[in-house]
């Protein structure tokens, strides 16, 4: 069984920054890819960044490109996304998802396993 757990979120003043965290178990981390997704009230979940396995490629939304990093570290199971420069426009719930194969997927169709979620309020 896959479980994802992700923590990092809270309230941030615009400017500013925050590091959120999932670590995965159940299986071998290291070969799939991963990604990091976000649903505003009243919108659609959107695709923020992702991560693929294996290789490490990366790649961003529009909107967060420069000011969003993804990383992982497969010693640790764990996925990152680092967020600088935040705006009230990137408050929304953050969820990390993990999908077989380690290609990275924009959409959130394709991903099976899904973390709880966590809350990003920034303030302006």
């Amino acid at each position: 069984q896959v479980r994802l757990v992700e923590s990092g979120g809270g309230l941030v003043q615009a400017g500013g920054s925050l590091r959120l965290s999932c670590t995965e178990s159940g299986r071998t981390f290291s070969i799939y890819a991963m990604g990091w997704f976000r649903q505003a009230p009243g919108k659609e979940r959107e695709f923020v960044a992702g991560i693929s396995g294996i290789g490490g490629g990366t790649d961003y939304a529009d909107s967060v490109k420069g000011r969003f990093t993804i990383s992982r570290d497969n010693a640790k199971n764990t996925v990152y996304l680092q967020m600088n420069s935040l705006k009230p426009k990137d408050t929304a719930v953050y969820s990390c998802a993990v999908k077989g194969g380690p290609q990275i997927v924009t959409s959130y169709r394709v991903y099976p396993y899904w973390g709880q979620g966590t809350q990003v309020t920034v303030s302006s």
